[in-house]
């Protein structure tokens, strides 16, 4: 059904509206530049607002802006092909060199991937995420900093919710690698992990 501009108007603040630091945060994220991230986020509630008929009033409309923003944000790097060159999963080894000292820490904070990501800075988190491979990145970015489901996610990046599954797993592991210096200055993790690390690499 077309709706009319009152009536559009009226959905977007009941339905879109709510969403918007988020979309604003994951911009943020994806430009680095607070005002490009400004100017992608409009576009995107521009475009949402102009395809609000065509949508379902439901817990999915986060992740449908998401997808809408990452479709601009791709849009606008094809468009100036300025498009930086990414580590993908192809390029990396099967598993982080220093996985087994993360897993001795997987009790505690260190064990829970939300209270990871709470026991640094958003700067912080957000370097470290910036370090992963693209594929990696956006998975962590939509599941645990803005809490989508793993089907949700999966339809966000159109790849099987497997697939998200496993690439969660394997990048939550990679995110508590890069975090894991930072993590024994803040005592997150006991202090024997870098000598287990240490002794496992003699082997």
């Amino acid at each position: 059904m077309r709706l009319d501009q009152q009536q559009q108007t009226r959905r977007f603040y009941d339905l879109v509206w709510p969403h918007r630091a988020d979309v604003l945060r994951v911009a943020r994220f994806l430009s680095r530049d607070p005002i490009m991230a400004d100017d992608l986020a409009q576009e995107c509630m521009l475009k949402a607002f102009r395809g609000l008929d065509k949508i379902v009033a439901g817990p999915g409309i986060k992740a449908w802006l998401l997808q809408i923003l990452r479709n601009t944000w791709l849009d606008r790097l094809r468009a100036s092909a300025a498009r930086p060159v990414e580590t993908s999963l192809g390029d990396l080894s099967d598993e982080p060199a220093t996985e087994v000292s993360v897993d001795t820490a997987g009790t505690g904070v260190w064990g829970d991937p939300r209270a990871v990501l709470e026991a640094f800075s958003d700067q912080q988190v957000i370097d470290a995420v910036q370090g992963l491979p693209e594929e990696i990145r956006w998975t962590l970015l939509l599941v645990d900093v803005e809490g989508l489901s793993l089907q949700e996610t999966a339809g966000v990046l159109d790849v099987p919710a497997g697939t998200i599954k496993s690439r969660s797993h394997r990048g939550r592991r990679m995110l508590r690698e890069k975090l894991l210096p930072l993590a024994r200055e803040l005592r997150l993790v006991p202090s024997e992990t870098k000598e287990r690390s240490s002794r496992m690499e003699e082997i």
